[in-house]
């Protein structure tokens, strides 16, 4: 059975949540723009994640975190411009970003760690 990985599962909850997200945008507002960017960047979250998990070395993976953590900041963004636009409603708002900004303190948590031990190497 495999380990289990709290950052890779909420990130990839979090993606099927932004493709749904980006469904709404598309069919219910005719909104293209904002869909289509955070659709690229919530998804691109635990896609890089995954990669990291397969780097070829801790240097690697600390690199694909980064990135991971780019696109969460750059998401972070894109759900509060959807909520300042009034395209998502506050509930809905508040669960995204929660969701988001969990996943950034996960990432930041995880990166000063492999930074830690890379340090002690």
């Amino acid at each position: 059975m495999p380990k289990e990985n709290i950052l890779l599962d909420k990130s990839l909850q979090f993606a099927g949540r932004i493709v749904k997200l980006y469904k709404y945008l598309i069919t219910t507002h005719k909104e293209n723009i904002i869909s289509k960017q955070i659709i690229r960047s919530g998804t691109s979250i635990g896609a890089n994640i995954n990669e990291g998990n397969y780097g070829s070395s801790r240097a690697d993976f600390i690199a694909k975190m980064q990135i991971a953590q780019k696109e969460t900041a750059e998401t972070e963004y894109w759900i509060r411009l959807l909520h300042l636009s009034k395209y998502i409603n506050e509930k809905e708002y508040e669960g995204l970003l929660k969701d988001c900004l969990d996943i950034k303190n996960l990432l930041t948590a995880s990166l000063k760690t492999a930074k830690n031990i890379n340090k002690l190497q």
